[in-house]
């Protein structure tokens, strides 16, 4: 698969056209150096706490932007071709953390409505 390459603000540019990076790349999850031709580029990987931090903080400070915190594309960052599978790993870890902490909430929201009920 070819590498994608970022301009110098880090966003993936517009036009067809690869951008020549400047400067030195590192994994965003080894931290190991790349250079441009070898880096694997995908969105950021977003912990299951980061998310429910942001969106708490976001809330409490300013609930207007909650739409774009939610609906905002993330620039993508370089990753190690070996990260991958590391990757895809942890990415499914953090979205199975997410699931659990949903259906708990879920759990927590229905149970004393089906007693009120019952």
């Amino acid at each position: 698969m070819p590498a994608n390459l970022t301009n110098s603000s880090g966003l993936m540019p517009q036009t067809s056209e690869p951008t020549v990076v400047s400067g030195e790349l590192r994994c965003a999850l080894t931290g190991r150096l790349l250079k441009p031709e070898e880096a694997y580029w995908a969105p950021p990987l977003i912990t299951t706490r980061q998310l429910v931090t942001t969106l708490f903080q976001t809330l409490l400070r300013t609930p207007g932007n909650l739409g774009q915190v939610l609906l905002s594309e993330q620039p993508n960052v370089p990753y190690a071709p070996e990260a991958r599978p590391r990757l895809a790993t942890r990415r499914s870890t953090e979205q199975l953390k997410l699931l659990v902490l949903l259906l708990g909430m879920a759990a927590l929201l229905i149970t004393p409505i089906i007693l009120i009920i019952s």
